[in-house]
């Protein structure tokens, strides 16, 4: 990847630094690469862009940072001029010892200053000084999304600093909060990073309503708090991507293609499931009850948790599509457990279930899986093995559904209006909604089956 800066730049001093030379060492895959340059950063990312033939464009007007593309490969190249009068000076004002590395462009030696190599080989994040969190109060999460991309752990002195430091990660903007949320929780040490960030105090900082699930105690079917509960949630969910085939078989690899469709917010729709399955119970420490018996109970958690979910996300700044598909997931995430005790489900009920989860239908039936498996109170394996299976039949449904979408009632409305006398109006619009269930149960398969059906519910609503 340095030939192309080569190319460019010639001679004129310049490094790749930071998390471009971290990730090579480890042996991870690049496709970011951070240069710094000893002189004029546009200069240089225009003359990489000629060589690249492709686009360059401003990327911080405080940082003087610019972007070179390399479409053919799939690369980005981000320039910006020194931060201080040398490459030494500028490694020392980066965030962690392992980001603040260098290799010179033109070939070299690792330029190591402040001992990240070291510390790469121990598997160690050190802040750098208190100083690097004053420059840019974001690095404190930053420090916990490193540990779940990378596996590390921070030292007890980065620990002990990043915790002062703390209470002014709000001051980033809530568009950069909610980046490092959203790359923390699809990492791959995901539970583990979070871990930290609670440890850390970063939780109640960013995200207070999951921080408030500590200390709820649920009922004798739980053998967990409701934050333990998310946190296992969140564990199951990341578990359940890994092995599609053992719960819900032939329709697994149908199931993993919608997965990874893009979403919103450089998200596809797994990853997004991992969000919906940390916020799923935030409404239940506002709606916790003891019934006379005992019986603790979260009645309206999943409506309350909706209008939670939509509150966080406008807090976060987050995409509107983003925030509808988790509200929908929180206002959904109950309704299969309940069928659970109506099997064998008839076409109604089937057809009832999916009208009530969609556009969800198919996350929040792998999400109800996680929610069921890291339910372990009392009769738990055998809770878990009939959910399990009901979720494996609904799911190839859902997803016949989600490619065909529902079927059409088989007379339009207004010829419906006209053969019944009617005007169009709310009654029209039941009728209507009745009949495309009818079509999905069998009960109306062609025009004059419906139109008999129509006058039927007309003349008797409750049918």
């Amino acid at each position: 990847m340095t030939e192309p800066l080569r190319a460019a730049l010639g001679e004129s001093p310049a490094w790749v630094v930071g998390g471009t030379v971290r990730d090579e060492l480890l042996g991870r895959p690049v496709t970011d690469v951070d240069v710094a340059v000893a002189g004029d950063a546009e200069a240089a990312a225009r003359a990489l862009a000629a060589e690249l033939r492709g686009p360059v464009f401003r990327l911080s007007e405080r940082f003087g940072a610019w972007r070179a593309l390399d479409r053919r490969h799939g690369v980005s190249y981000d320039l910006s001029s020194l931060q201080g009068e040398s490459i030494e000076e500028d490694l020392r004002r980066r965030d962690f010892s392992v980001n603040a590395m260098a290799r010179p462009v033109a070939g070299g030696e690792l330029l190591d200053p402040e001992g990240g190599r070291r510390d790469l080989d121990a598997r160690v994040l050190r802040v750098l000084s208190p100083e690097a969190y004053e420059a840019d109060p974001l690095r404190t999460l930053r420090l916990a999304r490193f540990a779940a991309e990378l596996g590390f752990a921070p030292d007890p002195e980065t620990e002990r600093i990043t915790r002062t430091a703390v209470p002014r990660v709000t001051e980033a903007s809530a568009e950069r909060i909610f980046g490092e949320l959203r790359r923390l929780v699809v990492a791959p040490g995901a539970v583990a990073g979070l871990e930290l960030a609670d440890r850390l105090g970063l939780l109640r900082a960013v995200l207070p309503e999951l921080d408030d699930l500590h200390d709820v105690d649920q009922s004798r079917y739980h053998h967990l708090d409701v934050y333990g509960h998310t946190i296992e949630v969140l564990a199951r969910q990341i578990e359940l991507e890994g092995r599609l085939e053992d719960v819900f078989g032939e329709h697994a690899p149908a199931l993993r293609a919608v997965l990874r469709e893009p979403l919103a917010d450089d998200l596809d729709r797994g990853q997004a499931i991992r969000l919906g399955a940390l916020l799923h119970d935030v409404g239940k420490p506002a709606t916790r009850g003891v019934l006379p018996d005992g019986r603790v109970t979260f009645l309206g958690h999943d409506e309350l948790g909706e209008r939670m979910v939509r509150d966080i996300c406008r807090r976060l700044r987050t995409s509107e599509r983003l925030s509808r598909f988790l509200e929908g997931l929180t206002r959904t995430h109950l309704v299969l457990g309940f069928l659970v005790h109506q099997r064998p489900l008839d076409r109604r009920a089937i057809y009832r279930y999916l009208t009530t989860t969609s556009p969800v239908e198919v996350e929040v039936t792998l999400l109800s899986c996680a929610d069921r498996l890291a339910t372990r109170g009392r009769k738990a394996d055998e809770a878990i093995a009939a959910h399990l299976e009901l979720a494996a039949d609904l799911m190839a449904i859902a997803l016949e559904w989600r490619d065909q979408g529902p079927p059409p009632a088989p007379v339009r409305g207004n010829d419906l209006a006209r053969e019944l006398g009617m005007r169009p109006g709310p009654e029209l619009g039941r009728i209507l909604r009745r009949l495309e269930e009818a079509v999905f149960t069998g009960e109306a398969s062609d025009r004059d089956q419906a139109v008999e059906l129509a006058r039927s519910l007309r003349q008797n609503p409750e049918q």
